[in-house]
């Protein structure tokens, strides 16, 4: 009840801050090529339910239909405007929305498409029983995920067999332990991650 106190206040506060930055960061993206502001991605939250997870669109219209997966910082699918905001996490802005309406929190598993989750195992599944979230551990660990996928010789097969395991495992951690404090200080290395 607390955690989701927390996410409803520094959500809506979040959403009124940023709205300057959100208008004039749409305004760029909608200069820079053609589609829409925004980018929705069905994803996998909490209890196994699918959600649309809102990001600024950072890729060319469509894009999503030649893979899932993004490989590379100059993979040719990203827009100028795209590249900067993959960088420094500016795209992932608009889901304080969704953690204002109460399909992620802002310290939780970070939600998966629904092809990757299919393969998960029972004990795997227990991370779909809290509300994903924007950061998590996994994902300062593996913040340069898409350097790591350019360098491999299969970079879904590696997402699979390496990257996705790994990340499971570190949330199925956070998740039977977890607490306000520590997803404060989770915020807080995130920042921290951002920053340098």
């Amino acid at each position: 009840m607390l955690k989701r106190t927390f996410d409803i206040i520094f959500s809506f506060l979040g959403l009124l801050f940023l709205s300057p930055f959100i208008l004039i960061i749409s305004l760029i993206v909608l200069a820079g090529s053609k589609g829409p502001a925004f980018f929705i991605q069905s994803r996998v939250g909490r209890n196994n339910k699918d959600f649309g997870l809102y990001k600024f669109r950072t890729m060319k219209t469509d894009s999503d239909r030649s893979g899932l997966l993004t490989v590379g910082n100059r993979d040719p699918r990203i827009t100028k405007a795209g590249y900067y905001l993959r960088k420094y996490k500016l795209d992932e802005i608009p889901q304080l929305l969704n953690v204002l309406t109460g399909d992620m929190s802002f310290v939780g598993p970070r939600p998966e498409v629904r092809k990757y989750v299919d393969m998960y195992s029972v004990e795997q599944k227990n991370i779909l029983n809290v509300r994903p979230g924007i950061t998590d551990l996994a994902s300062i660990k593996y913040r340069n995920e898409n350097e790591l996928l350019a360098g491999a010789d299969d970079p879904e097969k590696y997402y699979i067999n390496e990257i996705m395991p790994d990340k499971i495992r570190i949330n199925l951690e956070y998740i039977s332990d977890r607490s306000i404090l520590k997803d404060i200080k989770i915020i807080l290395k995130t920042l921290k991650a951002l920053l340098t």
